[in-house]
């Protein structure tokens, strides 16, 4: 018989979200094409999550979806799209015509919210780095400054730090104590949890033993709020050593979100009226199907 799933930072999502996630606040739910979080996401909006500030390198199909289901004010990020398909529709909708509300946007590029992530990991107020020269984005962003070197006297870019109050992530494996492994592609996912004053992770398994090898991304326990346990919690991303990325769900959406009334009735059907387990049911369908 297997160990019951024990631990103070080992909850179930219902309660990890609900206890982590407040109206108003900043989040992140972040991932690199591989681990994306998409239960976590999913149960922030079964609990009507209202006026977000929301932070991603590659806000896709997830973001989305929180964006159609009316949870986000603003939307911080450096690209936008359905990857590999075409256009977010809701994104889109929202911005065009502030549907189902307005989104503030504050669009950077890849390296300067990369930098931003590391400075908030890394306790800072801000980052510097060479980028933006020669580009016009500064003209429409105006949290992109510049700075001089006190040392060399060369000009910098400069870019407020990303100070989150909630991270949320995937992963492959938590052990019983609260310490969670991360494998294969990791893009700002540590930086996120780094940088936020609470982080939930949801992850495939709880072990007892991580197995990690020496070069590892581990999250100790210390630094993370909540981890549950969710199967399957990052389809149609992909979760190496878990399952593969669902291709034809992401082309599905590209269908379904392009009409209001088509994406009201998938996200009443497959959110709120679904619950985490279903991640598991839909990844076990889509291994025996393809």
């Amino acid at each position: 018989m297997s160990k019951p799933i024990t631990g103070s930072k080992i909850r179930p999502l219902e309660d990890a979200v609900s206890e982590n996630l407040e109206t108003g606040c900043s989040a992140a739910f972040e991932g690199f094409t591989h681990l994306i979080p998409f239960a976590a996401a999913h149960e922030a909006i079964r609990q009507n999550a209202q006026d977000l500030t929301l932070y991603r390198m590659t806000p896709d199909v997830i973001y989305d979806q929180l964006i159609g289901a009316g949870a986000v004010s603003k939307l911080v990020f450096s690209y936008a799209g359905n990857p590999g398909v075409g256009l977010l529709h809701r994104f889109r909708d929202a911005v065009e015509n502030g549907w189902p509300r307005e989104l503030e946007i504050e669009e950077h590029s890849h390296a300067a919210l990369a930098h931003m992530y590391e400075a908030g990991a890394s306790g800072l107020p801000f980052a510097a780095f060479r980028g933006y020269i020669g580009a016009d984005l500064k003209r429409v962003n105006p949290s992109i400054k510049s700075i001089e070197c006190p040392f060399t006297g060369e000009s910098f870019s400069a870019v407020p730090a990303v100070q989150l109050d909630v991270a949320f992530i995937h992963a492959q494996r938590a052990d019983r104590e609260g310490n969670v492994l991360l494998e294969g592609i990791v893009g700002v996912q540590k930086e996120a949890v780094l940088a936020a004053k609470r982080a939930v992770v949801t992850v495939e398994e709880v072990v007892d033993d991580l197995n990690a090898h020496p070069n590892a991304c581990v999250l100790p326990s210390w630094v993370l709020s909540a981890v549950s346990c969710v199967p399957g919690g990052a389809h149609p991303s992909y979760a190496l050593g878990y399952y593969p990325r669902d291709n034809g769900t992401y082309l599905e959406w590209a269908r379904i979100s392009a009409d209001r009334d088509s994406f009201k009735s998938w996200i009443n059907d497959n959110i709120l009226q679904s619950t985490p387990s279903e991640f598991g049911i839909r990844v076990s369908k889509f291994a025996s199907e393809s």
